[in-house]
């Protein structure tokens, strides 16, 4: 099993806003980072304008990251002990504050590439129902299970 992550940021300003430009100037470098990282697998990439202004949420200012890891270790590695880190340290200067769960993670059988709309239903779910086997966080992370949890099965056991 893979680990799939998606995380959504609402931009304080157009991404063309001199008040992004720092943020728009690491983009390259960290994408650069977690492309090499130990455990990468896969992240979504688009044209670079409609990766920052995907209307996946309805938002022009919604800038979005989907990516695949090999394990929840190898993510943390990238986000947390890298220059990765800085910028998210930063994330107050350029993106709103989240009025609810910006970040998901779900497992995924090795090979599958999630689609934009499977990760903004998993983050819908997490929004809806709370962190589950079907979507969750750091804060209470799950471990792969072999039955592969899917919405239907989770649903059934709340």
């Amino acid at each position: 099993m893979h680990l799939a992550e998606l995380n959504i940021s609402i931009a304080k300003a157009n991404i063309d806003d001199p008040l992004l430009k720092d943020f728009v100037d690491n983009i390259p470098s960290v994408n650069s980072t977690a492309e090499s990282s130990r455990g990468y697998v896969w992240r979504f990439k688009d044209s670079y304008s409609k990766v920052l202004s995907y209307r996946l949420f309805g938002n022009p200012n919604t800038l979005i990251n989907l990516s695949v890891w090999e394990s929840a270790d190898a993510l943390k590695q990238f986000m947390f002990k890298t220059h990765h880190v800085g910028i998210m340290k930063r994330r107050n200067e350029w993106f709103e504050k989240p009025n609810s769960h910006n970040f998901v993670m779900w497992w995924i059988p090795e090979g599958h590439i999630p689609s934009l709309e499977e990760a903004k239903e998993r983050l819908e779910h997490l929004r809806e129902h709370g962190e589950s086997e079907y979507a969750f966080t750091f804060r209470q992370f799950f471990e792969p299970s072999d039955s592969g949890a899917t919405k239907e099965t989770i649903q059934n056991q709340m």
